[in-house]
């Protein structure tokens, strides 16, 4: 049951609502409503200032309260309702199948979107972070950049968890905020791919991992593991660490090359993904090696190129799409004041041409 507030408010909103108070009009005096209603100033005041907060109507100083332009100020609220997306990248490789998945919940909602990258550098993301609460956004859903090295930003990040902001993380958690997670069980994942590989019979297998984010380190663990469940095949393993930067990617294709050389020469390389594996694919050829008959690969991913490459590559589905569909569903039951659980997706390996079992 109304209390006596709420009573004189839903009779009035309900009589705007219905245009017998069009946009402009005097509404009751608080004198005319507390003879009506029978109620004291305070309640009746209490009403008009949840109807002025809701944009319903206003008061003029001396004036008594009219009605405000409560539909466009409606349809304003709706179209500011905007849900800020953070990813490291954004036009290219898995980014906008991510960015897809993530528009399609979105626009459902009736919300707009606010998309930016940091092209993984922490100054740009915390520039982003910054231009996201100013902008009043609605939630947030997050890839943290270089997520395996300490974030300078987290006392942004702590701004807008005191802000209440609703934020869901993909691909890599961020340093115990506690924010619900999406991603991949990257670890497991590698660890398959390895496992499949010594058990085609390929000892020497090179593994090339950037380890500047999380999921780079979580896979470069699946291959140790790998190694550590055949332990006897562990010294003939070999691995390659890099961080972003194009200096360090060179030097990176510049040491494979240099393995691809040796008489002894790995029999299999893992890659931290897919776009690398199909860039070292070129080095391959022109060193007159034959993929998988001189060496067999596997990248990770399943990035789009990589059914049509020839051979196609050997890798790990990433879920892009649905990844980007899941988060932006979390984020709604995180706005709407549910609770959510992280979620963490099994692996599925893709076996293609560019893997051979070895005699």
């Amino acid at each position: 049951m109304d209390t006596k507030y709420e009573k004189i408010k839903n009779d009035l909103l309900s009589a705007i609502k219905a245009g017998q108070y069009a946009i402009g009009d005097k509404l009751p005096t608080e004198s005319e409503l507390m003879e009506t209603y029978g109620v004291s100033r305070y309640t009746v005041r209490r009403a008009a200032t949840e109807l002025e907060n809701a944009h319903y109507a206003y008061r003029i100083q001396g004036g008594g309260m009219y009605v405000d332009n409560w539909a466009k100020r409606q349809a304003d609220h709706v179209t500011s309702k905007k849900i800020g997306v953070i990813t490291t990248h954004l036009a290219d490789y898995i980014f906008p199948s991510i960015i897809s998945g993530i528009e399609r919940v979105v626009s459902a909602e009736g919300y707009s979107l606010m998309i930016t990258d940091t092209h993984n550098d922490h100054e740009v993301e915390r520039v982003s972070l910054i231009n996201m609460l100013n902008a009043g956004i609605d939630g947030l859903i997050i890839e943290p950049t270089l997520s395996a090295i300490t974030n300078p930003n987290l006392d942004i990040y702590q701004k807008i968890k005191e802000a209440n902001i609703p934020v869901v993380v993909i691909n890599a958690a961020i340093d115990d905020k506690n924010f619900p997670v999406v991603a991949i069980d990257d670890r497991r994942a590698e660890f398959q791919l390895i496992d499949y590989l010594l058990k085609l019979g390929h000892t020497r297998i090179l593994g090339v991992f950037k380890v500047d984010d999380i999921q780079g380190v979580h896979r470069m663990r699946g291959f140790t593991e790998a190694y550590q469940a055949h332990p006897m095949f562990a010294i003939d393993s070999d691995i390659i660490m890099y961080q972003s930067g194009k200096d360090q990617v060179a030097k990176m294709l510049s040491k494979i090359e240099s393995y691809l050389e040796e008489p002894d020469r790995p029999t299999a390389i893992a890659f931290y993904n897919d776009e690398l594996a199909i860039q070292v694919m070129d080095v391959i050829r022109s060193l007159g090696l034959r993929i998988p008959d001189d060496i067999s690969l596997v990248g990770f991913d399943d990035f789009q190129l990589s059914e049509y490459v020839d051979p196609g590559l050997t890798t790990t589905i990433h879920p892009k799409n649905k990844m980007g569909f899941d988060a932006a569903k979390m984020l709604f039951k995180l706005i709407d004041g549910q609770t959510v659980n992280s979620i963490v997706y099994e692996p599925q390996m893709v076996i293609r041409d560019s893997i051979k079992k070895l005699n």
